[in-house]
């Protein structure tokens, strides 16, 4: 499990495989002490398991194995050497829950269909930016206005809904520690919906298929 807070930024070194099994080696400022073979990474939203881990100034450089469900259903088919990506180490007992509770089980790929920043209000610390996207027409349901969505591994509040399309800001701070600055229009983002939002609504279908019957 993860909160979708992110904790680092981390940048793909390189690729290899095909589209049945893609190895990918990720530089992070991790320590390398800290990352067990196994552990698991939610890699800008998809979880993925470390199979190798080596020290690198400043950091470390870990392996990570994508099959070819991950590859087609994320964007991860689309990274390359250089791509930067958010990174998150898994919820210990413990910690603080300071985003919601996200599983990196990435449902399905969000488009950005504006950018714009919201005016007032700016500081010297910059501007907010206002991000409308469209859903997936199966996903768009479990949006709803102020609750939580997971895009590329961060958690976020809705800020609006019309049909398929939603609305998220993000403030200056997380435009800065994550890879949202670089998110253009036209960029798909790894969406993973509420967790609660999904199985309220498994309820209320499967209650209303039992009153039906």
């Amino acid at each position: 499990m993860f909160t979708g807070l992110v904790s680092d930024i981390g940048t793909v070194l390189g690729v290899s495989g095909d589209a049945r099994l893609r190895r990918l080696m990720i530089r992070s400022h991790y320590d390398p002490a800290s990352i067990a073979l196994g552990a698991s990474i939610a890699c800008s939203g998809p979880c993925l398991t470390a199979v190798s881990v080596e020290p690198d100034e400043g950091g470390a450089v870990f392996a990570v194995d994508a099959a070819a469900e991950t590859l087609a259903r994320t964007t991860v088919g689309s990274w390359r050497e250089g791509t930067r990506l958010n990174l998150e180490r898994s919820l210990r007992i413990g910690d603080e829950l300071g985003g919601h509770l996200v599983t990196g089980h990435v449902d399905g790929l969000a488009e950005i269909v504006v950018r714009e920043p919201v005016t007032g209000g700016e500081g010297d610390w910059g501007a907010s930016e206002r991000f409308t996207l469209r859903a997936p027409g199966d996903l768009a349901r479990f949006i709803a206005q102020k609750g939580s969505v997971c895009l590329d591994g961060t958690s976020l509040t809705v800020n609006s809904v019309e049909g398929d399309l939603f609305s998220v800001l993000l403030i200056p701070h997380t435009l800065a520690v994550t890879t949202w600055g670089e998110r253009r229009e036209g960029d798909r983002l790894n969406l993973e919906v509420d967790l609660i939002a999904r199985y309220a609504a498994r309820l209320s279908e499967s209650r209303a298929a039992f009153e039906a019957g």
